[in-house]
Order: C-alpha cells, then structure tokens, then sequence
C-alpha cells in the first residue's frame, strides 16, 4: 500500500478544503434542485404516480423539509446545508456521490444507487448524510395530510373547547 507524504497529505487537505468551500458557495436553488430528485427515490410508492398532484406532492414535501431543517439546532442546520450544497456542486456530487448526471437529469436508479451506497458505505458520514436526507424527507411528506389518506391515518383528534 502506497503511503502519502506529509506534502501529500497537506495538498489534498488544502485541496479538500477549497472544494468544500466553493462547494459551500452553492445555496438557495441548488439545494431545491437535489431535493427535486431525491424525494420521488426516497418515497417511491408513497407519492401521487403522476400529473400535477405528484408535483404538488414533490413541492410541499420540499417546502417541509426546509420548515424541519429550520427548527433543528443551527449547528445542524449548517450541516444539512453543507450536504444539501456538497451534493449541488457537480464535482463533488460526481467524486463523493458517484452521481454522474445533473440531478435534474439523474435517473430513479442512478439516485437509489447513491442513496444505497451511503446507506451501506463503511463511513460514518456518509450513513449519517443518508440517514439524515431519508427520515428528513420522509417525515417531511409523513407530517402532510396528502400522505395521511394513502396511509389511512384519519388526522389528529379533534380537540374540545375548554369548558368554563
């Protein structure tokens, strides 16, 4: 096994580094752009199969997931933007999510394969990124009433009034 040199190893941290940074450099519509893509993987079979109630599915559940993400801690926060903005940039989505195509383009199967891969990687990180996307998604769309009729959940009981 080769090893690295001390100005090796320092090159590719620097390099690593001014990666993440730029990558960083990517929010807002980017991170919308990767949610697009994952929630229809993430929640096959769940969703409306087509027309415009999967497209308001899709919406709403992106809509959610910023409403849970915006309640965690801030620390937490930064890291699902980090992620959100590591998987928008084309390299390192390419280098460390083996996604190939933009994610608008991006195949169901090409998605599963990136999401299998981390679900399953030898690295911590990338089973917590996985697990992160997943349950945020899937309680993002859980949490809405659209989902609730397919599941046969009839919605929270109704409250009474408070008597006097």
């Amino acid at each position: 096994m080769k090893r690295f040199t001390r100005r090796q190893f320092i090159k590719a941290g620097l390099g690593g580094s001014a990666l993440l940074l730029t990558a960083g450099c990517t929010r807002g519509e980017p991170h919308v752009d990767v949610l697009h893509a994952l929630i229809p993987v993430v929640l096959a079979g769940a969703l409306p199969a087509e027309g415009a109630a999967r497209v308001t599915a899709i919406k709403e559940t992106v809509e959610a997931f910023q409403r849970a993400v915006s309640g965690l801690a801030p620390a937490v926060q930064d890291e699902i933007g980090q992620l959100l903005s590591l998987l928008a940039f084309a390299p390192t989505r390419i280098l460390v999510a083996g996604v190939g195509s933009p994610w608008s383009a991006a195949s169901a199967e090409e998605i599963g394969a990136f999401l299998h891969r981390w679900r399953d990687s030898r690295f911590e990180l990338k089973r917590s990124g996985s697990r992160a996307l997943t349950q945020l998604i899937q309680g993002a769309w859980y949490d809405n009433p659209l989902a609730w009729t397919v599941i046969g959940y009839p919605g929270p009981p109704a409250l009474e009034a408070a008597r006097p």
